[in-house]
């Protein structure tokens, strides 16, 4: 993790007991790329035995929102104002890792493209995110 405010940022402050519940472990923390695994395990199913599309929503916003946040630094938070997430295969158990990269980052808002990929390394879900740069003195 090469940012300096990473360790602050991955407090309670954003992550918390939801981000907790979902298992997500972060590896690589930048303003440019946010890696995360995270396991699919039966208290994340929807009824159909299945990992619920709200659990692959919430992992791709969080890897989203952290990696705009570690780019906005000092000058402000950010806030996710749109999640347009796609669900590929379906995926029961596992390990799966989740990869967040920026397509866009400018003055008042930010894009971030997640993949998340099951364990055999096919795409399982992929999320673009649009999240608002709040500056203090707004």
């Amino acid at each position: 993790m090469s940012d300096s405010r990473v360790d602050g940022l991955l407090d309670d402050d954003i992550t918390g007991d939801f981000v907790r519940h979902l298992g997500v472990e972060f590896g690589e923390v930048t303003g440019d790329r946010v890696t995360a695994t995270w396991t699919a395990k039966p208290d994340l199913h929807q009824p159909y035995g299945i990992v619920h599309g709200g659990v692959h929503c919430s992992v791709i916003e969080t890897l989203a929102s952290v990696g705009a946040a570690v780019w906005m630094g000092e000058r402000g938070k950010v806030v996710g104002v749109n999640n347009n997430t796609d669900f590929y295969r379906a995926v029961r158990t596992g390990t799966l890792t989740s990869t967040a990269t920026p397509l866009h980052r400018g003055r008042s808002q930010q894009v971030w493209l997640v993949e998340t990929l099951d364990p055999d390394g096919k795409v399982a879900a992929r999320g673009q995110v649009r999240l608002q740069n709040l500056y203090p003195e707004a």
